[in-house]
């Protein structure tokens, strides 16, 4: 029996009301030079970003959505280049909302700041991880020592009590290292492990792409994965699809190669696993159950907010629906139709509008975006065709009951 209840993640607000994340990019600043950058972040700050005080009301727009408030992420370029991070931290945290930050692995990420954003009230931190050695992670960072830095801010910031996510970018550059990665994540600890799949816009190349067919396999890799450590995907949408039909083959009993034609990519990579892993998994430590992660979407359950206040569906999505500086941001996520229309995943276009899937998966709304210019378009790198999983009665009863949940 697939334990539904428990396997597909849903914000307990109305999504249509709240989203359940806020990304807010501070900033454009940032010492790094990373080949993806989805900002094309240079070393200098943007002088018609929000102000201090611009800043404070956006904090209190996110605060009039209501309770439960959505969790509000400090991205940027680089947090720490606003030299009123900790000011906005702290009165974030004094109106009652939760704040993470995300900061670039340079010299500002030291013990210091660090002590400083957790005592304005930051609860958690995300850092990138995007290769398992330094040659490699400097390399797609484009500075020297990025590597070491992060590793190095990873252990300050778990010793000053923040919790820890660690975020990868998948590319062609890096897809052989994902098992290695996933030791070293495991082994220094995190809350989560966010894998992202590029979305080619900014310095994102689609170039630098892995193929669909390596979506697919790296996505059920990621799913054995999860017995490991806990994992999450970013524009990888189609991973809660991929849970969803691994749980049902597993309690079937099926192999996942034959019943979802997985390529060399998956065996490679699963062979890689079992070496890095061989001696690392105790029965205890194992996940009582693999999870989809939350269900959330580019402007459904899902804002972005742009250093100067611009307000996409998601930072990926570079698509304005309107400015905070001219209009609130809870009115613009309720009643934007570009927002309205990423809500309704019957109306998608292309196969994505017709998939069984689309109201737990919906595809990158920001990947069908970059490479189509349709927001509402189809997911271009998801191979499934919709009515194929073998199991339709075991699926309808699941996503049935997902339904009952809402």
């Amino acid at each position: 029996m697939v334990r539904t209840k428990k396997l597909i993640r849903h914000p307990s607000q109305d999504t249509n009301v709240r989203p359940f994340m806020v990304i807010w990019e501070t900033t454009m600043a940032c010492d790094l030079a990373c080949m993806h950058c989805r900002a094309e972040a240079i070393n200098q700050k943007d002088p018609k970003r929000l102000t201090t005080e611009e800043g404070k009301k956006l904090l209190d727009q996110i605060k009039d959505f209501g309770k439960s408030y959505p969790i509000v992420v400090f991205t940027g370029g680089d947090p720490f280049k606003r030299e009123d991070l900790f000011e906005l931290i702290e009165y974030g945290t004094e109106i009652g909302l939760s704040i993470a930050v995300s900061p670039s692995a340079t010299p500002l990420l030291n013990d210091d700041n660090l002590k400083k954003i957790r005592a304005a009230g930051a609860k958690a931190m995300s850092l990138s991880l995007d290769g398992a050695t330094a040659k490699s992670h400097d390399t797609f960072r484009g500075v020297d020592g990025s590597f070491q830095m992060t590793l190095d801010g990873w252990r300050m910031a778990q010793e000053n009590g923040l919790r820890v996510q660690v975020n990868t970018t998948v590319t062609r550059h890096n897809l052989h290292e994902l098992p290695e990665i996933l030791k070293l994540v495991r082994k220094q600890g995190v809350m989560t492990w966010s894998v992202f799949f590029l979305v080619p816009t900014g310095r994102g190349m689609v170039e630098d792409e892995i193929s669909p067919a390596e979506y697919e396999d790296v996505m059920n890799w990621l799913y054995e994965a999860s017995r490991y450590i806990r994992v999450k995907t970013t524009e990888g949408h189609h991973f809660k699809r991929v849970v969803i039909q691994r749980s049902i083959l597993d309690a079937k009993g099926d192999d996942p190669v034959e019943s979802m034609g997985l390529g060399v990519t998956y065996k490679m990579l699963c062979e890689q696993l079992d070496e890095y892993t061989s001696d690392m998994l105790l029965p205890q430590d194992m996940a009582p159950v693999r999870r989809t992660p939350m269900n959330i979407n580019a402007g459904n359950g899902f804002v972005f907010v742009s250093r100067r206040g611009d307000v996409f569906p998601s930072g990926f999505m570079p698509l304005s629906a309107g400015n905070v500086r001219e209009q609130t941001l809870p009115d613009i996520y309720q009643n934007a139709s570009l927002f309205q229309s990423l809500r309704q995943p019957d109306d998608f276009h292309g196969r994505c509008g017709e998939c069984e899937f689309n109201s737990v998966c919906g595809g990158s709304r920001s990947r069908a975006y970059a490479m189509t210019g349709d927001p509402i378009g189809e997911e271009p790198f998801c191979m499934y065709e919709p009515g194929s999983f073998p199991y339709a009665t075991e699926l309808e009863m699941y996503l049935q009951k997902k339904q009952q949940q809402i």
